[in-house]
């Protein structure tokens, strides 16, 4: 799903390098190609925009403003470091869900997204999934961690504790809490209603929580 436009490869410079290293000393031609071949080659790309598509129809947009790509012999890994936003759709095209991170990685031939640090997942209900680990499944269409998550409903108005993590789909609809912390369901009341064409908007992250 990666899109490989604007990408600057950095293999060119590195043979470079080592062309100058070969010359410079009296190392066995053979070992320098050996060490050579276990460094990937990187491709830089920036201000990436990809999408995710389904039997003939789009399911998801990836944005970030860094994409690094390493190719190795056996694994081929794009790594977000600097934040990405994923924008989920329904079968109308429009969002039904967003999801936010400062750090991605994905890793091709398993169809699925490391994030990490400050990850956020919101719907056009109003609910908010906090979490500093999650995975995207994009086979599946899921979303899972083993962390902490807090999680902020709008109707009803509560918020919910999972200890060891949860799993659900795209949407946050399936959710499924695992090893939920007592006490965790606060019911408050609202005096407001939510329009169902209204733009959602993700709750205040929550307190640090032990």
């Amino acid at each position: 799903m990666i899109n490989r436009s604007g990408h600057k490869n950095y293999f060119a410079a590195a043979l470079i390098s080592g062309c100058f290293f070969m010359f410079g000393c009296e190392n066995d031609i053979n070992e320098v190609k050996q060490l050579g071949a276990k460094k990937p080659s990187i491709e830089e790309g920036k201000k990436i925009e990809s999408y995710l598509s389904t039997d003939g129809k789009v399911r998801a947009k990836l944005t970030a403003p860094i994409l690094l790509r390493y190719q190795g012999d056996s694994t081929r890994k794009s790594e977000f470091p600097q934040s990405l936003h994923v924008d989920f759709y329904n079968d109308s095209l429009k969002v039904e869900s967003q999801l936010s991170a400062k750090y991605g990685n994905y890793i091709e031939g398993e169809n699925k997204v490391f994030l990490r640090d400050s990850v956020v997942v919101f719907n056009i209900k109003g609910d908010t999934l906090f979490t500093e680990e999650l995975y995207w499944d994009q086979t599946q269409s899921l979303l899972y961690t083993d962390k902490q998550v807090v999680i902020s409903q709008k109707n009803p108005r509560q918020k919910i504790i999972g200890l060891k993590g949860m799993k659900c789909r795209q949407d946050m609809s399936d959710m499924t809490i695992y090893e939920l912390r007592p006490g965790s369901f606060l019911i408050v009341p609202d005096s407001t209603t939510t329009r169902r064409d209204s733009i959602a908007t993700p709750a205040p992250a929550p307190a640090k929580t032990h």
